[in-house]
């Protein structure tokens, strides 16, 4: 398999089991190795008490493409650490789409930028994700 081949099955692998960005309405719309990106449109369930989207779904959609990255190599791997700094409100009927690089990969350890924008290109958040390769692989070796 070739390194992009390893990562479309692998995120195919955990899309298959990831009830929480299915039923939050998020697409895989691309995956490669250290990479991926998903976008998600902002519903009125997602509002918080200022008529925004509540800051928890955007960490959401970041840290499930954080997830979709840093498990592109077929190694079961976890977040260590995340932190997210909010740019700009969200609105409903936003359509985000976050966008993850990988940064370092050395040993079991990661970094991840995840960069949020909406659907005009505006940066409305940026996500760091850390993470920690465990035991196990997505798919049979």
């Amino acid at each position: 398999m070739t390194p992009q081949e390893l990562a479309e099955a692998s995120a195919q692998a955990m899309w298959n089991d990831d009830s929480a960005s299915q039923r939050l309405g998020m697409v895989l719309d691309h995956v490669a190795p250290g990479a991926a990106t998903l976008s998600m449109t902002i519903t009125d369930a997602m509002s918080n008490g200022h008529g925004n989207c509540h800051g928890g779904y955007i960490f959401t959609l970041a840290d499930s493409a954080f997830a979709f990255a840093c498990n592109s190599y077929n190694a079961v791997t976890v977040a260590q650490h995340c932190s997210v700094t909010y740019l700009q409100p969200v609105r409903i009927g936003d359509r985000l789409t976050a966008i993850a690089t990988e940064v370092s990969r050395r040993g079991r350890s990661g970094i991840y930028d995840i960069r949020i924008i909406n659907q005009d290109g505006a940066h409305v958040a940026e996500f760091r994700g850390h993470s920690r390769t465990v035991s196990g692989t997505h798919l049979p070796v």
